[in-house]
């Protein structure tokens, strides 16, 4: 493992700082919902988004500004989407020339994102009111802020950071994210901004983010709904002072490794944050004939709802296992596959070879009982692998979407 983690958020690496506040899109002044990344130089940056074909209106706008790999700024409220407006395009605009005018920069450089209600009219005169306090608050401390401006029905902020060495150069990655339910596979009702101070060009800083987000947030599934709103962005400032990462060398391959876990630590806490989620579960397959079978297996594993509605019951019910792999679509001998449950409280053993084995449905018991449950699927046929991240499904996912809105 060529990295660590460490103590830090958006803000670890060099150049960047953040803030959050309460501008009035909530109306629970408890709440935060406006939030800023800056970074005092112009970095190469890069994005993906959702396969949804309707799009939030901030999307297009990031789309457009990125298109030269460059940007400065992410400037992203909580309590609307700016989904489905008339005016949506206008007012993602506006957000940009607000930010850019308070900060002294092009409204071409700013990330513009919106997370919350579908199809309501999103208020331009609170983020224009707060956006002298969202600049005056930019600090090196200010990631934590950040982080919680951009919740939803999160129940706990996401921030995550690593340190790395490229070219004898220390060089970090650190980001924040948000999503707790519309999320599945191909990005979901998340968003995530990660900075970075390593030098690398945008062409491979595009590269590294696509196949870091399919390794992780595209392994991700709390309820098999794709947001109109995911967005993953990246902003490089350079000022770790390595050579510019221009091909995939082993100094690519090490920046990949580092983001690649930067992205992996924010999908796990967002699994386990699912809606009404009391655990984590970890899809891990090993023995696939390739990687995109494994992956298709556990994705899904993961998206199971009879699966997922044991899982909270702490029920050992490894058919379900079975039965999700079965119409997984991939290829996959089911009469090779062995199927084990893993938590801090053990092993237990439930499938061997496509069929039941005896176990201890006491000991099955407290192994689910654990909030942190691993799924094991070897299916004995190859060197594929690959994890998917997920949650139980529990009556409190239920009644948190029957009244979103209110």
């Amino acid at each position: 493992m060529g990295y660590k983690f460490i103590d830090g958020s958006v803000t670890a690496a060099k150049g960047f700082k953040a803030s959050g506040i309460h501008c009035g899109i909530r109306k629970n002044k408890s709440k935060r919902d406006l939030a800023l990344i800056f970074c005092e130089k112009k970095c190469t940056a890069a994005a993906v988004y959702t396969t949804n074909l309707v799009k939030s209106s901030p999307i297009t706008v990031t789309k457009k500004n990125l298109e030269n790999g460059i940007a400065q700024a992410v400037i992203v409220n909580s309590g609307n989407a700016n989904t489905c407006n008339a005016d949506g395009m206008e007012k993602a605009e506006m957000m940009c020339r607000l930010t850019a005018e308070k900060l002294g920069i092009s409204a071409d450089d700013v990330i513009v994102g919106s997370t919350g209600v579908i199809g309501q009219v999103l208020p331009i005169e609170p983020i224009a009111d707060g956006m002298e306090q969202l600049v005056n608050e930019l600090s090196v401390d200010g990631a934590a802020n950040a982080a919680e401006a951009i919740m939803t029905t999160d129940t706990i902020s996401k921030e995550i950071a690593v340190e790395t060495e490229i070219g004898g150069k220390t060089v970090k990655i650190g980001g924040i994210s948000k999503g707790s339910g519309m999320i599945h596979p191909n990005m979901a009702t998340m968003l995530c901004f990660v900075t970075t101070d390593a030098a690398v060009s945008a062409e491979m800083l595009q590269k590294a983010v696509k196949t870091a987000a399919d390794l992780t947030f595209n392994m991700i599934s709390i309820d098999g709904d794709t947001s109109t709103n995911d967005t993953l962005s990246v902003m490089a400032s350079g000022l770790a002072g390595n050579d510019e990462i221009t091909e995939e060398n082993d100094d690519y391959n090490t920046f990949l490794e580092a983001l690649t876990a930067v992205c992996r630590g924010l999908s796990k806490l967002m699994a386990k944050d699912g809606e009404g989620a009391t655990k984590l579960l970890v899809c891990k397959v090993s023995g696939a004939k390739s990687e995109k079978d494994a992956k298709g297996v556990a994705k899904s594993v993961i998206c199971s709802s009879l699966l997922k509605a044991a899982m909270f019951g702490a029920d050992a019910n490894w058919g379900r296992v079975l039965c999700a792999i079965g119409y997984s679509g991939c290829d996959v001998d089911v009469n090779k596959v062995d199927v084990a449950f893993v938590s801090k409280a053990g092993r237990i053993e439930v499938c061997k070879n496509g069929a039941g084995i005896d176990f201890s449905e006491e000991i099955a018991k407290k192994v689910l009982t654990e909030d942190e449950i691993d799924i094991l699927a070897e299916l004995n046929d190859g060197e594929g692998s690959a994890e998917a991240y997920g949650c139980d499904l529990t009556y409190e996912y239920v009644k948190i979407n029957g009244d979103y809105r209110t």
